[in-house]
């Protein structure tokens, strides 16, 4: 999720003591050599015994939400790695960080890693951070990390802000257990099939808390294909530009929340949290013990056919879950 507009402390009062001085402001941006450049111009570079990678989170809109320790990290860095650089020179300018910056995005994180992998065998620290939140959470960085576990090199990371979670805790539904998805299919018939095989999930047991970030515009469509798939009655909340001026939460049956946003568009950073299936949601009834009875008498083809009729569930999602279940029972 990008940082939009966003309130902030005055440059001379941060929260965490960590004044800005724009007297050494940089720029933050394009494709920089691998090297230390200190936080200030003519600062030396330090040398680390061993390398290491550091997720670092940033804040998900309010500035003073980065911690103490987020900012020495990036400050003590070699090289910072941003989802767009453009979006970070912001929120580096505004606490005095002047470390290199270079932006790793779903386009050139498979190119950078042999380059990155050589940096941090000799010897430096490169922190990651998204446009916004905890890196890796629906932005960049899994493949970097994954090449670095798998060269063995160290990695850690800075916690701190993440929509997903705050828009979780907001809610007012059950925070656990919980399933973060990222961000749905755009498209209406891909979004409905990858609903429809989580659904199936549900009726075969799952009891979670969904979460899923959502584009403005997508908004209104999104949550009338949630309600048409996992229920109308099912309980859900739409948290918008959290931590920011015009942060709002709004709770409700995906029915109504669908109507709402089908009227009033929305603006700014999305969320959206959807409650576990209702105890009496009959669309939520045990898919395995239907189909084990039909089973009984059935071929797993027409066991299939007939409980994807019962649970309007795809057809193809019930075939295979049958396939499963008869496998295991042979």
């Amino acid at each position: 999720m990008s940082d939009a507009s966003s309130s902030s402390p005055s440059k001379s009062q941060h929260a965490t003591g960590y004044p800005a001085d724009s007297s050494h402001d940089t720029v933050h941006s394009g494709e920089l050599p691998l090297r230390h450049a200190g936080n200030a111009p003519d600062a030396a570079a330090v040398v680390h015994q061993d390398g290491e990678l550091v997720l670092v989170a940033t804040p998900i809109g309010n500035l003073a939400d980065i911690s103490r320790r987020a900012i020495e990290t990036l400050q003590a860095s070699d090289l910072i790695l941003c989802e767009d650089t453009r979006t970070s020179a912001r929120l580096l300018r505004e606490y005095g960080i002047h470390t290199k910056t270079r932006p790793l995005h779903d386009h050139n994180e498979d190119r950078q890693i042999p380059a990155l992998l050589h940096a941090l065998a000799a010897g430096q620290r490169i922190a990651v951070i998204s446009d916004a939140g905890t890196p890796l959470m629906s932005d960049p960085g899994y493949r970097l990390v994954r090449a670095v576990v798998a060269e063995g090199a160290r990695v850690s990371a800075v916690p701190g802000p993440n929509a997903a979670i705050m828009a979780l805790t907001l809610s007012g539904l059950p925070p656990h257990p919980f399933l973060f998805s990222g961000f749905l299919p755009p498209r209406e018939a891909a979004r409905r099939e990858v609903l429809a095989r989580l659904h199936a999930a549900e009726c075969a047991g799952l009891a979670a808390t969904l979460i899923w970030h959502e584009a403005p515009h997508r908004l209104a469509e999104m949550l009338a294909t949630l309600a048409a798939v996992l229920g109308p009655a099912r309980p859900a909340a739409v948290a918008r530009e959290l931590t920011k001026r015009f942060e709002e939460v709004r709770r409700g049956t995906l029915a109504d929340l669908a109507a709402h946003y089908g009227e009033h568009p929305a603006r700014g950073e999305i969320t959206v949290v959807v409650g576990p299936p209702l105890e009496d949601d009959s669309t939520a009834t045990d898919l395995d013990s239907q189909l084990r009875t039909a089973l009984r008498t059935l071929s797993v083809k027409d066991a299939a056919a007939l409980v994807a009729g019962i649970t309007s569930l795809p057809r193809r999602t019930v075939y295979a879950r049958a396939l499963e279940l008869a496998r295991d029972e042979s």
